[in-house]
């Protein structure tokens, strides 16, 4: 490489469209828009989905099913995963929802179940907004204590 060889690298954005500067622009006269209709005029903005008075294409596509607007969403927590945190020292014997929180596991606005997947070797004093059978079972058979708190 050379100084003589050096090039400028070739611009990655294309000069803009100067509309309606003349016909010598080749973007004069109806400044691109055609002659007349809806598209033409000032204050013309197309409606999202519109598609020309065909039947949009969410209006097109079955629905089917049921959304329930009142099912409770829960964040969900395994006793694996509780068991983990306390080996590593972020959980302690007693576990309330600011410990959860305060450890990445769960969020300050969904509701928290304990999942029984895993054993517990410990006996945790977990609270909780909701419970699985299981979980209850391994909790309870370690020597442990399980609260459901309301929300």
């Amino acid at each position: 490489m050379k100084l003589h060889n050096l090039k400028a690298p070739a611009s990655n954005r294309s000069t803009r469209k100067r509309v309606g500067r003349g016909e010598g622009s080749g973007l004069g006269k109806q400044s691109g828009k055609g002659h007349k209709g809806q598209k033409a005029m000032s204050g013309y903005h197309k409606k999202l989905g519109f598609e020309g008075g065909q039947m949009p294409l969410i209006r097109r596509i079955p629905k089917f099913g049921f959304k329930n607007r009142f099912r409770v969403e829960y964040t969900g927590i395994n006793l694996d995963i509780i068991e983990t945190f306390h080996a590593n020292g972020k959980l302690g014997e007693t576990i309330t929802l600011a410990d959860l929180i305060s450890a990445g596991l769960a969020d300050n606005n969904a509701p928290v179940k304990i999942l029984g997947r895993g054993d517990v070797s410990k006996a945790f004093s977990i609270e909780a907004h909701a419970f699985t059978k299981t979980a209850i079972e391994k909790i309870e058979k370690a020597g442990g204590k399980s609260t459901v708190i309301e929300k």
